[in-house]
């Protein structure tokens, strides 16, 4: 049975959905949960039938996303740490945290290590698309902010291993993000980088823009964590904002009203479909052991989706694929 380490105090809203999050994920896959952080807070969260999954790492002190990325190697008794520690050690198999994701980055790559093969971990998320069912992974959103070629061709291998095994797709096509699909377009480095992914990769696309993201035109998207970080921010307020001005028409307009009540059925499944929760949160490619990264804002459902993310990247050995594609 596989033991997942759990910052449980890292994310903006406390242990609850943590916690919560935890024992719904439990009432549906038996794991043991690792939960680090105040005991007090804790225990009193967990129904009784439910403890014999669940270990407490007691620990007061967590990186709040104020702190500085670079003191958390310092700050050996905070939840991030203490979780990453477990996995380290090999008393847990893979680290879940909504907490602050420089600290949760800088040290899974620090005290878990890289995969042979590979210079950079990235941040890949799932970006939903107007293809029925369809999905783009974006990657890197947030690790890397300077990239070189040969750093984008790392995450296009990585990216294409994670589609294969996760969601059963042969042979994803990569694209690389440009401000222009012709193979002229972009700067130095994504000109530089489209020489070397139609020299390595068998299913580059070429260059795409970036509402080919939400499209759907390739199944993976690579880019820098500057630029990625952007677009999954963008994105993020475009979703918010639609949100709010629907609702602020419907309360202005009686048809509008009557137009919302009729086509429930399809604004739920919309909701669903560009909801962030549904997919859990975002996997750190290219450390040794599994991680996930969650948004600090993660309810109940993202934290429940992200631990079902952790065991099933366990069961398909994705970080051996990893540094077998690379070795090669």
């Amino acid at each position: 049975m596989f033991k997942i380490a759990i910052d449980a105090i890292g994310g903006d809203h406390g242990c609850t959905p943590i916690v919560d999050g935890t024992i719904a994920a439990l009432k549906e896959r038996k794991f043991t949960a690792i939960l680090v952080g105040d005991k007090e807070q804790i225990v009193s969260k967990i129904p009784r039938r439910f403890k014999k999954y669940i270990e407490i790492i007691d620990t007061k002190d967590v990186i709040s996303m104020n702190d500085n990325a670079t003191n958390a190697l310092k700050r050996k008794e905070s939840s991030i740490y203490k979780a990453i520690d477990l996995v380290r050690k090999g008393d847990a198999d893979a680290v879940v945290s909504a907490g602050h994701s420089g600290a949760t980055m800088s040290l899974a790559t620090l005290r878990l290590g890289r995969i042979k093969g590979v210079s950079r971990p990235a941040i890949g998320t799932i970006m939903p698309t107007i293809k029925k069912h369809g999905k783009t992974f974006v990657l890197d959103v947030g690790a890397n902010v300077d990239c070189k070629p040969e750093h984008l061709y790392q995450f296009a291998q990585m990216g294409k291993i994670y589609m294969r095994a996760y969601y059963g797709i042969k042979n994803p096509k990569v694209g690389l993000l440009s401000n222009g699909e012709e193979k002229s377009k972009g700067n130095e480095q994504t000109k530089s980088t489209y020489a070397l992914l139609t020299q390595k990769v068998d299913s580059f696309y070429g260059n795409v823009e970036g509402s080919d993201i939400f499209k759907g035109t390739t199944d993976i998207v690579v880019c820098d964590g500057f630029l990625g970080n952007v677009v999954l921010k963008a994105s993020e307020g475009v979703a918010d904002s639609i949100s709010i001005m629907i609702r602020r028409n419907v309360k202005t307009s009686p048809l509008a009203w009557a137009g919302i009540l009729l086509m429930r059925r399809v604004f739920k499944a919309l909701k669903k479909q560009v909801d962030y929760a549904e997919y859990g949160g975002a996997p750190l490619l290219g450390v040794k052991k599994c991680t996930i990264i969650c948004h600090g804002k993660s309810n109940k459902k993202a934290i429940k989706n992200s631990m079902f993310q952790a065991l099933k990247i366990l069961e398909t050995h994705i970080s051996d694929d990893i540094e077998n594609a690379l070795k090669e």
